[in-house]
């Protein structure tokens, strides 16, 4: 009896030993949940404050340099997104106001033909008197010209809508180029002090 505990007690101590060091390194390797709920700018952040610093190289997991990557590209992905959804709306509005700028020239081509006309004595074959006649002129004249200014002002509004569009696609894709050089570089940076550390392990 004595000798089988001898011959089992090896084995299970090895075992016990072993399991505290397997939840260790799986703890140590679990990413922190903060990486999915913060901006790209806030996982830098808490990066740099819970990594640290080796003669100037700053060392980080792989998993969290990994998931700050993907998290990287992602954002990226979603502001060209966001960019070709502009375009597309600018090019909706260019559409809208070229047609506005179609109706209104064929409108102003049936108001001056009208008032070339207005002098004549006949209207879609119906002979009539100057006077009635003139009415009749006039208040179709009216009827374009009012049409052409709902039409000027519908272009105007469209206008200052592209106008703003324009400016806001310019912003988002000066935003998004900082954005992309920043994390370029950020990047960079990380990789260089990955591979740096990487280095110094292996000749240290």
């Amino acid at each position: 009896m004595k000798r089988i505990i001898q011959y089992l007690g090896t084995p299970l101590l090895a075992i016990c030993l072993a399991i505290p060091c397997i939840q260790s390194a799986n703890a140590q390797y679990i990413t922190p949940a903060i990486l999915d709920s913060v901006s790209l700018e806030g996982q830098l952040d808490y990066i740099q404050e819970r990594t640290r610093i080796y003669n100037d190289y700053r060392a980080i997991r792989e998993d969290m340099f990994l998931k700050i990557k993907k998290n990287a590209v992602d954002s990226l992905n979603e502001a060209k997104l966001d960019i070709a959804t502009l375009q597309s709306k600018l090019t909706e509005r260019d559409f809208e106001i070229e047609t506005l700028n179609t109706e209104l020239g064929r409108t102003k081509n049936d108001r001056d033909e009208a008032i070339r006309n207005k002098d004549g004595l006949s209207f879609l074959g119906i002979q009539m008197n100057k006077g009635f006649y003139n009415m009749i002129m006039w208040i179709i004249v009216a009827a374009l010209a009012s049409l052409a200014v709902i039409m000027f002002l519908l272009f105007k509004r469209n206008h200052v809508v592209t106008s703003q569009t324009k400016k806001e696609l310019s912003a988002i894709e000066e935003e998004f180029e900082s954005y992309k050089k920043s994390s370029r570089e950020k990047y960079e940076k990380l990789v260089i002090s990955h591979h740096n550390e990487i280095m110094k392990m292996k000749h240290g």
